[in-house]
């Protein structure tokens, strides 16, 4: 029989809760399994809540058995970071607040306390209050893992969001046979011209496209990156059998890219967006009349 068990002297604090959490697993898991954090996310089954406490349990004691209860970092939470991400936020999704899902997760420390007091009552004061800190710092370090694998887990999905906004924000429009065009609006950064690029480049070889228009008319400037990268967009698409026109270039667009010193000579430039189509569809061999005669006809 183990020394604690008979009575005998606690060994380190550290390694005392370590076979505290081993010993106590299944009831720690089960009361787990009735604290919001848990009950309000495993909806489906509460064996699966309690499953979800047993692995949340097994980390700990192996952070414990390192040593290492002050360590987020530790080994042992590494199995359990994606569940506890999970559910953060869900929580999240619910609607409660960082600090709300924080206070649940604090929630999980007084149901193991009172099992840790009640196994070691007999234990000298002192005794008790070792195991006791090392336990709370140990909860206290699971509380920020949770919420620092959750606000990364935030990020990531901010960071997915804003490329999808990107792309919504970078449509191809199909105005004819073999003509793509992309309307910019609003300010671009180099991230924007990335986009821009990759989606206009998709879209030549979707559409089989011989001319792309690149429309800036919504653009009210642009650094010296963003004129690079809509030069490296124009050659891209000439690379690729399309001739990229350049229309609705601003005076203070116009101004940059001259004081820049970038190389225009190369890139075909409208006025505006009508004019590059009017270019294209002459290129393509379609005859366009004034609006008075009626609409554009092939030859």
């Amino acid at each position: 029989m183990p020394e604690h068990e008979a009575g005998g002297p606690l060994g380190t604090p550290t390694l005392e809760v370590r076979d505290f959490l081993r010993r106590s697993r299944e009831q720690i898991a089960q009361r787990w399994a009735d604290e919001p954090l848990f009950r309000t996310v495993f909806t489906l089954s509460r064996d699966e809540a309690v499953e979800a406490g047993k692995a949340v349990v097994d980390a700990l004691a192996q952070v414990a058995d390192a040593q290492r209860v002050e360590d987020s970092d530790a080994a042992g939470f590494t199995g359990v970071r994606e569940q506890l991400a999970r559910m953060s936020a869900s929580r999240s999704r619910a609607g409660l607040s960082a600090t709300q899902v924080s206070n649940e997760l604090a929630s999980l420390w007084p149901p193991v306390d009172k099992l840790l007091a009640s196994e070691l009552e007999e234990r000298p004061t002192e005794e008790l209050r070792a195991c006791t800190t090392t336990l709370s710092t140990l909860m206290g370090t699971l509380r920020v893992v949770a919420m620092q694998t959750a606000l990364s887990e935030g990020q990531a999905l901010i960071d997915r969001q804003r490329l999808q906004l990107l792309e919504v924000a970078t449509p191809v429009i199909r105005l004819w046979d073999g003509i793509v065009a992309v309307p910019l609006i609003g300010t671009l950064d180099s991230a924007r011209s990335q986009v821009v690029m990759e989606t206009l480049l998709n879209a030549v070889v979707d559409q089989h496209a011989r001319f792309a228009i690149l429309d800036i008319t919504g653009v009210p400037t642009v650094d010296s990156l963003v004129a690079q990268h809509l030069m490296k967009t124009v050659a891209a698409a000439r690379l690729m059998g399309a001739e990229c026109v350049v229309s609705g270039i601003r005076p203070a667009i116009a101004q940059t890219m001259v004081h820049l010193g970038l190389d225009l000579g190369s890139v075909l430039t409208r006025a505006s967006l009508a004019d590059a189509l009017g270019y294209c569809l002459n290129e393509l061999g379609v005859a366009v009349s004034s609006p008075a005669a009626g609409s554009a006809v092939r030859r």
